[in-house]
């Protein structure tokens, strides 16, 4: 069971990604991402602070030119 649970782990593999505020509203995940692995789409506040994770995928985004 525990060896099941690595591998688990081991897909949950976190991304980042660099976005500019052409790409805004941002959402995850973004439309270049792969439709096979998806979760439903959640937009996320990344104006105010530069920075915003997905709750669902774990994937952590910057605003590159904020």
């Amino acid at each position: 069971m525990a060896e099941a649970q690595k591998s688990l782990n081991a897909s949950k593999v976190h991304t980042h990604y660099e976005i500019t505020r052409g790409e805004l509203p941002l959402h995850c995940p973004m439309p270049n991402q792969s439709l096979w692995n998806s979760h439903p789409r959640v937009f996320l506040p990344i104006e105010e602070t530069g920075k915003a994770k997905c709750p669902y995928c774990g994937a952590e985004y910057i605003l590159k030119d904020k």
